[in-house]
């Protein structure tokens, strides 16, 4: 069953890319609660997984390094809410989970699952669309994440979509409520 299971049986996963948007995790998991704000050292974000559109979208990499760490939330949701997530984000093809511990804002330690991308999936040509790059520094900068760490989310480069349908579905959930 991927993910951290707490005492009620809710599934724990940490959200570091699109995710973070609130509005985009309560489509994929109606049932998500934000449990903490979160730092997992020793990674750093990518934008080189490849995308079923083509785009890069994001990767908590491992890096090993103690000055990289990507920030997130960890969230807790469902277990049919996990198993759409699961869905959603291509478990087992796109990416593979694995469970992590990572420090929480107030010093607790928080176990959760973590969405890695597939070895074969990796291409460090891309890049993310720009519409999906939004989609992270928004959620990154509601959930308060360091400064330094959203400045170098919007320090990325991104490209346009030509697929206006993304572009639109992506707007409505930055409009939705902050």
């Amino acid at each position: 069953m991927g993910g951290k299971i707490d005492r009620a049986g809710r599934a724990r996963v940490l959200a570091y890319g699109s995710n973070l948007l609130e509005a985009r995790m309560l489509e994929r998991a109606p049932s998500a609660l934000t449990v903490a704000v979160v730092r997992l050292p020793g990674h750093a974000l990518r934008f080189h997984k490849m995308g079923r559109d083509g785009s890069g979208k994001a990767d908590a990499f491992f890096t090993g390094r103690g000055e990289d760490s990507v920030w997130g939330l960890v969230y807790e949701l469902s277990p049919a809410d996990k198993a759409s997530l699961d869905l959603a984000e291509g478990l087992g093809r796109d990416y593979f989970e694995r469970r992590v511990s990572v420090l929480a804002e107030d010093g607790r330690t928080v176990e959760a699952g973590l969405y890695v991308a597939s070895p074969s999936m990796i291409d460090g040509r891309l890049g993310p669309f720009s519409w999906y790059k939004e989609l992270v520094v928004t959620g990154a900068r509601r959930h308060g994440l360091p400064a330094d760490y959203v400045a170098s989310l919007e320090s990325v480069p991104a490209h346009a979509d030509a697929d206006s349908g993304r572009v639109q579905a992506a707007s409505r959930l930055l409009a939705g409520p902050a």
